[in-house]
């Protein structure tokens, strides 16, 4: 009886031995390489679990680099049955998904484990290769940055992170430059902000969405973003044109004028320097007190106005005239004192006998031809062959025979040009100049000067 029971008993051993899983053969350490050598090892922290659960552990982890994703699962999951608070087996079955190649199933293993230790860096990283996986490259950079802050050793992120943020900072300005062409500003926008938080540094990227903003009529931020622009890359000559472009439309001249300088400064071209120049004038012009900047469409001149058109377009050739000591009484507290000090210095034009200028009496046509012969004598004492085209001619004038006093003074303003015979081939010595006359008369003498 006692030997039918022994029998017995070993039949029943058997039996389930057969029935039981048969124990996985592990690989010997350093014998096979790593199927997934970019997955984290979730280690544990001392004393999250007994010896006995963290050699199981690891050894499900050597599994999973053996290329048995579905043991190691089964191994992981045995793990977290017997220990839940046991988290780095939550990571280990989200590294054996994405073995499996399903990400969408890794990453919840993954959040799981960070729920329980979110600076956990083995299941931060590898949120970081679900996240990838299912195409979102932010939230992947994210989780790997967050990774690297949590455990700096892990150095080999740092590629992955300067790469994505290339990746993210491209798909960006794609989609920034689609939009811009599409007409779509607000969403242009968008896509260069999210460029330049990738990548501070890209002058291009401030140039390009300054560009978009200057289009948009915000200003504003276009100055900002394009001065940022030449800050980071003093040589991006667009980047210049656009923030003179920009201090253009708002009105600010000589601001305007120094970043076309500082281009043309870059990459010389005569068409720029053109431009600088005629933003330099208007700068001057604002500069100007009200009594200047509307001569042009004044229906009369005064001889102070007279005198500043004459001093600020003629300046260079008045300072190389003979200085002629002058007395005048009236002129040290009008507006245009500086030009009249000029213009009488350089005999241009002169006091009346009682050293008075009278700087706001009315000039006539015979006063401004007077003015206009002086300048063409400075000239002419520079370019004496220029000169010999206003001195020979001898115009007729209705008004005026050739013995009169101002004929020579008329005859060379008409016959350089600068002035012309009004209707009927008179010259009206006494009816006011206009202020386009004056202006037009000073600009000509200006062009004679510059030849």
């Amino acid at each position: 009886m006692r030997a039918r029971k022994t029998i017995l008993a070993l039949v029943t051993v058997g039996l389930l031995a057969s029935c039981a899983k048969k124990p996985v053969d592990l690989p010997a350490a350093g014998t096979t390489a790593p199927r997934f050598d970019d997955f984290i090892f979730p280690a544990a922290a001392a004393g999250l679990g007994p010896p006995a659960i963290v050699d199981r552990h690891r050894a499900a982890w050597q599994i999973l680099q053996s290329g048995d994703a579905k043991a190691a699962e089964r191994d992981f999951s045995a793990i977290l049955k017997q220990a839940p608070a046991f988290y780095p087996a939550e990571a280990g079955l989200g590294y054996a998904a994405l073995a499996r190649k399903d990400a969408a199933a890794a990453l919840p293993h993954f959040d799981a484990a960070l729920a329980r230790n979110l600076g956990y860096a083995p299941a931060l990283a590898g949120k970081g290769e679900a996240l990838l996986s299912l195409g979102r490259t932010d939230a992947a950079t994210e989780a790997f940055q967050s990774a690297l802050t949590a455990d700096p050793a892990l150095t080999s992120l740092r590629g992955r992170i300067d790469v994505l943020k290339f990746r993210g900072v491209q798909q960006n300005i794609e989609s920034a430059r689609k939009a811009a062409e599409a007409g779509k500003p607000d969403e242009a926008r968008r896509g260069y902000l999210a460029a330049i938080a990738a990548s501070p540094e890209s002058a291009f990227l401030y140039r390009e969405l300054a560009a978009i903003e200057h289009k948009a009529g915000d200003d504003q931020s276009a100055l900002a973003h394009s001065q940022q622009a030449s800050t980071l890359d003093p040589s991006d000559t667009r980047a210049l044109m656009l923030t003179g472009e920009i201090l253009e439309a708002r009105s600010e001249w000589a601001k305007a004028a120094d970043a076309y300088a500082a281009a043309n400064a870059v990459e010389p071209s005569d068409a720029v320097a053109a431009r600088i120049a005629l933003i330099r004038e208007k700068a001057a012009f604002e500069a100007m007190p009200p009594e200047y900047r509307t001569i042009e469409t004044s229906p009369t001149v005064t001889r102070a106005q007279l005198a500043a058109l004459l001093g600020t377009r003629l300046g260079d050739l008045l300072r190389r005239a003979a200085v002629t000591p002058v007395v005048v009484t009236d002129g040290r507290s009008n507006w245009a004192a500086p030009w009249i000090q000029s213009v009488t210095r350089a005999g241009v034009m002169e006091p009346f006998p009682n050293h008075t200028f009278q700087p706001n009496t009315i000039v006539s046509r015979g006063d401004l031809a007077q003015a206009v012969s002086r300048v063409l004598a400075l000239i002419g004492a520079e370019k004496p062959r220029l000169a010999a085209k206003w001195r020979e001619p001898r115009p007729k004038f209705a008004d005026i025979g050739s013995a009169h006093p101002m004929y020579p003074v008329a005859a060379r303003a008409v016959s350089s040009g600068v002035m012309a015979a009004l209707d009927g081939e008179t010259f009206r010595l006494t009816r006011p100049a206009t202020g386009a006359e004056a202006r037009d008369a000073v600009s000509k003498l200006e062009a004679l000067a510059r030849k």
